[in-house]
């Protein structure tokens, strides 16, 4: 039941998109009791029973009372502790699947609840739409995440009255200690986020023609992706172009996938305008750069005024991926400039995440 509720909501890229999102049960074996949670790799859409992988709970629950824990101990910590070296490394939330007390948690990057946090009153409308969750203001994902959530319910927290979690720019949880009921409580928690959107952010698409451009000219990666669809010609026929796409991402780990801009091409010449984004890219890598060493400065993807969006990547399935991502992103941003103003995480923490050791390793 575990894999096939996590197969549902993975069949849906308005819940989770290409990895994102991960899903758990804890179970008992021999006495003591395992976390079998979302390996890393796996798809939710595709996950089988060998994909999740089992953890000791105990050693979880001890680690989210600790006051510092780096990723490489996070992950040393939690692969000493599963119960079968052949499962794939735990998912990074896997210390916060322990801490909730239910036997099913489920966590989607829900495009609906995000888009309405990602908006410049997120805090409120939020908090008026699920006002029996816990919500929690954006950190970092992994450690630093279930530490935060640790210290907002260690004591005397009512978790019987809570409904489920919506971490700000990030995603939302739900939880039972029944399979189908923790993942109803997903699909009407996230059918509330969307009605909402349907009444105060529709977004009208205008039909228009492309207008002509010299693809050659883009010559970054081996393979492209083009998108001229009517999202994306609306998009990218704003006004404004260069500050309205250039906002950031719609959750945290898709900078790993998209950078956190793309390049914004409108008029002039076209290596001007490249040249001009990796010196841009270096400058925001030497702003926030401790010991980290730079990424590849090219963009992943660009927006092409009147033209459309382009995305890049060393294969057809990379350019393709990126695509999905960002066509979910343009989405986003337009529903939220209707709710006032779209809104992402802050350049620091984009650089803390595109540089996060744990994502860096993902890619590798």
């Amino acid at each position: 039941m575990r894999v096939y509720s996590s197969n549902l909501l993975g069949q849906s890229s308005e819940l989770v998109l290409h990895g994102g999102g991960n899903t758990s049960v804890k179970s008992r074996v021999e006495g003591e009791e395992i976390l079998y949670v979302k390996g890393s790799g796996w798809d939710l859409v595709g996950i089988k029973a060998e994909g999740f992988a089992p953890v000791k709970m105990a050693t979880l629950l001890e680690m989210a009372k600790m006051k510092n824990l780096s990723d490489t101990e996070m992950v040393s910590g939690q692969k000493a502790a599963m119960i079968d070296a052949t499962a794939p490394n735990p998912s990074v939330e896997a210390i916060l699947h322990a801490l909730i007390p239910f036997k099913v948690v489920d966590h989607t990057h829900a495009d609906a609840v995000v888009t309405i946090s990602n908006s410049k009153y997120g805090k409120e409308m939020i908090e008026k739409l699920y006002p029996n969750f816990l919500i929690v203001p954006y950190v970092m994902p992994g450690f630093i995440l279930a530490q935060k959530i640790y210290e907002m319910t260690k004591d005397s927290f009512d978790w019987d009255a809570c409904e489920g979690i919506i971490l700000h720019n990030h995603g939302i949880f739900t939880f039972d200690d029944d399979v189908k009921r923790s993942y109803d409580k997903m699909i009407e928690a996230v059918s509330r986020a969307e009605d909402f959107l349907e009444e105060h952010a529709k977004v009208v698409l205008d039909e228009m023609e492309p207008v002509d451009f010299e693809l050659d000219d883009l010559k970054i990666d081996k393979y492209m992706h083009v998108n001229q669809t009517p999202l994306a010609l609306h998009y990218a026929s704003q006004e404004n172009l260069r500050e309205n796409v250039t906002r950031g991402v719609l959750t945290p780990e898709h900078i790993i996938r998209t950078k956190r801009v793309p390049l914004v091409v409108e008029d002039g010449d076209v290596e001007d305008t490249l040249r001009d984004y990796r010196v841009g890219y270096e400058a925001y890598f030497n702003a926030y750069k401790t010991d980290e060493i730079m990424l590849d400065p090219n963009p992943k993807y660009a927006v092409i005024k009147n033209f459309g969006v382009v995305t890049f990547g060393k294969s057809q399935k990379e350019a393709e991926m990126i695509n999905d991502i960002v066509e979910h992103t343009m989405m986003a941003v337009l529903r939220a400039d209707k709710l006032g103003g779209y809104k992402s995480i802050s350049i620091t923490d984009s650089f803390a995440m595109e540089y996060w050791e744990l994502e860096q390793a993902k890619l590798k």
